[in-house]
């Protein structure tokens, strides 16, 4: 588990840093749990380009992952092998309950291929091992952490990070996410015990421009160098980077510093501290 140079047999290749996928114990997906994933284009239903710079890309199957696992409380499962998910920068563990059943769930750093993971309340706080937040002692690392009470895991599951309780009032829990911010947790949301694995994906160089059209991510054509029919920061008699002290969007909406939370949605009140 760690990164990999290459020689620089090209210019592309000197400075190119991916990973050795020495954490993978199967190469294949398991059938059963994967579906086609059509791409969209940045396209919504009605052909609609609402997210721009997407497209191309190689063809990948979805990996089903149980962000849940509360139909399966109290039963143990065994990690039958860890796997690549094109779909998500964390890896993800193959399990297989007690009944035969296989699922995929979030691999979390030192949860290793035999052990055994269960969910449930009063379960042992384990790497791999789910519970409500009301089991979990302060301080104890948690992944994969729902936001309203059985709703399933929806925050902290990129890959290597990891969120803290750092005390718990009354029904709630002060939890501290990866980004600074401290947010307030019913405590019979569920939460996973560990620190997500893959966490030496943020040193990853991508090394050339094609690596990111694999990935399916098109050029990021900046404002300033279009047409003023295009952007509102096109256009000027050469290089004019102080023509606009706003940056705006093509169509005039702000971008940089303007609020966009709905205070109507009522989410601002559980935040006790902000990231910023």
């Amino acid at each position: 588990m760690g990164t990999k140079t290459h020689k620089p047999t090209t210019p592309t290749m000197r400075y190119q840093i991916t990973s050795d996928f020495a954490e993978l114990t199967k190469r294949q997906p398991e059938k059963s749990l994967v579906s086609p994933m059509p791409k969209t284009g940045g396209r919504n239903a009605h052909g609609h380009i609402t997210s721009r710079f997407m497209g191309g890309g190689h063809k990948q199957m979805y990996r089903r992952v149980d962000f849940y696992r509360r139909d399966k409380i109290g039963m143990p499962a065994k990690v039958l092998a860890v796997e690549y998910d094109p779909n998500r920068s964390s890896r993800i563990s193959l399990v297989q309950y007690e009944d035969g059943e296989r699922r995929y769930i979030l691999w979390p750093d030192g949860l290793a291929v035999g052990e055994m993971v269960v969910a449930g309340d009063g379960v042992e706080v384990k790497v791999g091992n789910a519970m409500p937040l009301r089991q979990v002692p302060p301080g104890q690392m948690i992944h994969n952490i729902e936001l309203r009470r059985n709703s399933g895991g929806q925050i902290v599951r990129s890959a290597g990070s990891s969120a803290v309780i750092q005390a718990k009032e009354g029904d709630y829990a002060h939890v501290k996410l990866p980004s600074g911010e401290v947010r307030l947790v019913h405590l019979d949301c569920w939460a996973t015990i560990g620190q997500l694995g893959h966490a030496e994906r943020k040193t990853y160089v991508i090394g050339k421009a094609g690596r990111s059209r694999w990935l399916g991510r098109k050029p990021h054509v900046r404002g300033i160098a279009m047409n003023p029919v295009d952007h509102p920061h096109g256009g000027g008699e050469g290089k004019s980077g102080q023509g606009n002290p706003h940056p705006v969007s093509p169509w005039g909406w702000h971008t940089k510093g303007r609020k966009t939370r709905n205070r109507n949605k009522g989410s601002s009140r559980f935040i006790v501290k902000r990231r910023k």
